[in-house]
């Protein structure tokens, strides 16, 4: 398919400049949209913690030309060591062999340097509005009317939220997050501490029934991502907004663990990066309404227990500008629901594997998960999981000045 780039250029206002973002604002231009990116943060959000990029998703990137740059930040992460509750060696292994990822192909890296090569590749061509986000928005038969928090208002052809979880578009259009919200019975807790573990390149994790704490060591930098994980019947709402109530309730869930869950604990209360809530996933019976749109984890969070929120952002990305080539709106729409909802469903499906493996909330279920640690290879997968590659990326349109 060759697209006319002679028409008039649409106008798309893409909401959120994390990782769908950027890597829908990159392939929109290709096609002749002309696009504005709106982020309520003041730059690009650097640093974070280590993501995943495997399969299908790696096309994307090798696509967008950013493969060998994600390729010299590769995280080569060598040992994941499981202990018991008196902080005792069950296991040691490769981390593939638990997260399903293949040796010499599959990334690892931190999620800043994914969202700073995706900005990198497209900052020239569209425009960014940093420090602000979208007060309102109004649709029309022929466009989408939208007031900024920061003041002005815009109309745009279309509006595309790449807004995360929590998406206030989201919201606005379809309803409170409640009806999507599928909660997965975990709420965690991420924060960066002091590297006082003589730890590299590896993860240890520390279990009980219902309770994990793990330190992840990526970079010989003096700092570690510690990693608090535990069971919960309900999600504790009042807690989400308020740091105080969740340095609480983390301090009453692991108030007796032993290892270095103590000092996990203290760390936290000093660190300015902690990041909590639940582990749960989106699930919507549609991505769009009228003009705008949805994705990444605004349309599908999978949750980390899949391994594949970042992988899912960049292939919805790509399939949803594919889809609005050369194509009106509720066309485009259709095709993108139509050629990337099988593929989120089958990695969505993967959370049952993450949380049996990881995360047993019974002492039977984990003893038999540690049965089956001890029993695993040593030998990296060389297959993978088949849901991380079950689609297979069309081929972008021929763009004038624009090679394969």
């Amino acid at each position: 398919m060759t697209y006319n780039r002679t028409a008039p250029r649409r106008t798309v206002l893409v909401s959120g400049a994390s990782i769908a973002g950027p890597t829908l604002a990159f392939w929109l231009n290709r096609y002749g949209y002309d696009v504005t990116v709106v982020e309520r943060a003041g730059t690009v959000r650097a640093g974070g913690y280590p993501i995943d990029v495997r399969g299908t998703a790696l096309e994307v990137i090798r696509r967008m030309g950013i493969l060998p740059r994600l390729q010299d930040a590769h995280i080569d992460l060598r040992r994941l060591t499981f202990l018991n509750e008196d902080g005792g060696e069950v296991a040691s292994v490769h981390p593939h062999n638990v997260t399903g990822g293949v040796a010499g192909r599959d990334l690892e890296v931190w999620r800043g340097d994914l969202t700073e090569a995706l900005y990198a590749a497209v900052r020239d061509d569209v425009e960014f509005l940093f420090n602000d986000s979208i007060e309102t928005l109004g649709q029309s038969g022929d466009g989408v009317d939208v007031t900024f928090h920061g003041g002005g208002g815009r109309r745009f052809d279309m509006v595309l939220s790449a807004e995360g979880m929590h998406s206030r578009t989201r919201e606005r259009l379809f309803g409170r997050e409640e009806q999507f919200h599928r909660y997965l019975g975990y709420c965690f807790a991420v924060f960066t501490m002091r590297n006082t573990f003589g730890l590299s390149h590896e993860t240890v994790m520390w279990n009980t029934p219902g309770r994990a704490a793990a330190l992840y060591a990526t970079r010989d930098d003096g700092r570690v991502h510690a990693f608090l994980n535990f069971a919960r019947p309900e999600p504790p709402f009042d807690a989400f907004p308020n740091p105080e109530a969740q340095h609480k309730l983390l301090a009453e869930v692991f108030a007796d663990a032993g290892w270095e869950v103590p000092g996990m604990l203290a760390a936290m209360r000093d660190a300015d990066d902690v990041f909590f809530d639940a582990v749960a996933q989106i699930r919507m019976p549609r991505w769009s309404s009228g003009r705008v749109a949805l994705v990444g984890d605004a349309a599908h969070a999978p949750s980390f227990l899949t391994g594949q929120g970042t992988s899912l952002a960049l292939v919805g990305a790509y399939m949803l500008a594919h889809s609005l080539a050369g194509r009106d709106h509720t066309a485009g729409f259709a095709a993108y629901e139509q050629g990337t909802r099988a593929f989120v469903t089958l990695n969505q499906g993967l959370v049952g594997e993450g949380g049996a493996t990881l995360f047993p909330t019974t002492a039977e279920a984990l003893e038999q998960r540690n049965d089956r640690l001890r029993k695993l290879t040593a030998i990296p997968s060389s297959a993978g999981r088949p849901a991380h590659s079950a689609l297979t990326l069309p081929e972008p349109p021929v763009m004038p000045g624009h090679p394969r």
